[in-house]
């Protein structure tokens, strides 16, 4: 800051020139004296210390003036610096602020669309699974209205009423949990109506068959039935890999019998009938995959009515009856336990393990090579 200062001149202090410069005035025509002269020195030193001593007290008031001003300015500069740093700490303070949060915003934005694309994964998830339990449950419907329909008073569907066949036919059907599985998916083939079977002498009906229960084995079943699975970690399907499906699966060419076994736990294998007439369709070797007269299973050179398709694999394989037999008995057990584990099988626990007996029972007889022909 600058400050000017004014000179202060002797007039605007109110002084008076008091020195006029003396006429010699000679009265009568005569000169002034000596007195007169020495009158006017002292008059004007007097004068001239006394304009000094006024000069002098003008400086110092001046001075004193300024200093004033002087530090009125330091101090108001000093509290304006205070002021500036104050401003300067708290836009420090402000911009500190907004870092942090930006930064947490922009952490809470990530961790918010993490935790939905979590979610939506499992939503997606448990749709696809929905979607196939849906599915799986809607062709059993089907299947179970289709044969309701086709029973009536007058004609009642005998798979419906296993009461009313004989008792050697009884095998040919695939009773699971109440609900029945058609000829294509069973076991065999419906006997021939002139040719009786021999079964059908030597085998009693079930409902009268002499029969008592294995505690080593209900255990075992009571225990899986608290937390049933398909999983073969259990004692009680553990026993049941080792003694009937394992046997029952087991064919000559022990690479492709893994496949099949693999299919049914999964549940994507298909069986489905072929017309002798139509060539073999299929992408794999015909030693493979066999033939209509060669079974792809065991090897052996059989008739072929029916072939297998393991899951979305291009490739069909001819099977025997013998080999369909044996794969449709494993695949009615995994039904049931299927069934029991949805919780759609509505009796107790006694008949539901006797209903896993017979179906064990079906397998070992599969295993030993008995299965029904169409001779029609």
């Amino acid at each position: 800051m600058y400050i000017s200062i004014g000179l202060v001149s002797c007039s605007s202090l109110g002084l008076v020139d008091l020195d006029p410069e003396p006429k010699s005035r000679v009265e009568g025509g005569g000169q002034a004296g000596p007195t007169s002269g020495r009158d006017h020195g002292d008059l004007s030193r007097h004068r001239s210390s006394s304009l000094e001593i006024k000069e002098k007290e003008i400086r110092e008031k001046g001075s004193e003036i300024l200093r004033e001003q002087l530090d009125a300015a330091k101090r108001e500069l000093k509290l304006k610096d205070k002021e500036c740093e104050r401003l300067s700490q708290v836009r420090n303070q402000l911009e500190q602020e907004l870092e942090e949060l930006t930064a947490s915003l922009f952490e809470e934005a990530h961790k918010m669309v993490h935790e939905a694309n979590v979610k939506q994964a499992a939503a997606e998830k448990q749709l696809k699974e929905a979607q196939g339990k849906i599915d799986v449950l809607q062709a059993e419907v089907t299947a179970l209205k289709t044969l309701v329909l086709t029973s009536t008073p007058s004609s009642p569907n005998r798979q419906l009423h296993p009461q009313l066949q004989p008792s050697g036919t009884r095998g040919a059907y695939k009773h699971v949990g109440g609900h029945v599985r058609n000829k294509s998916a069973s076991g065999g083939f419906p006997p021939s109506p002139g040719k009786p079977e021999p079964s059908s002498v030597s085998i009693q009906p079930a409902a009268k068959e002499d029969r008592e229960m294995d505690s080593v084995l209900y255990a075992e079943f009571l225990m899986w039935k608290e937390n049933p699975s398909v999983e073969h970690s259990s004692a009680f399907l553990s026993r049941i890999y080792r003694e009937d499906i394992g046997p029952c699966l087991s064919f000559t060419r022990s690479e492709l019998s893994q496949l099949v076994q693999s299919a049914v736990e999964n549940n994507s294998l298909t069986i489905e009938p072929v017309a002798m007439s139509a060539l073999p369709m299929v992408k794999a070797s015909a030693i493979e995959c066999g033939g209509p007269k060669k079974c792809a299973l065991s090897g052996i050179s059989r008739l072929c009515q029916h072939r297998i398709k393991l899951g979305d694999k291009g490739s069909y394989y001819y099977i025997s009856p013998s080999s369909r037999t044996r794969i449709t008995a494993v695949c009615n057990f995994f039904t049931y336990i299927r069934y029991i584990q949805q919780g759609l099988v509505r009796h107790d626990a006694e008949q539901m393990f006797w209903e896993v007996m017979r179906l064990r029972r079906e397998m070992t007889v599969a295993k030993l090579g008995f299965y029904l022909t169409d001779q029609g």
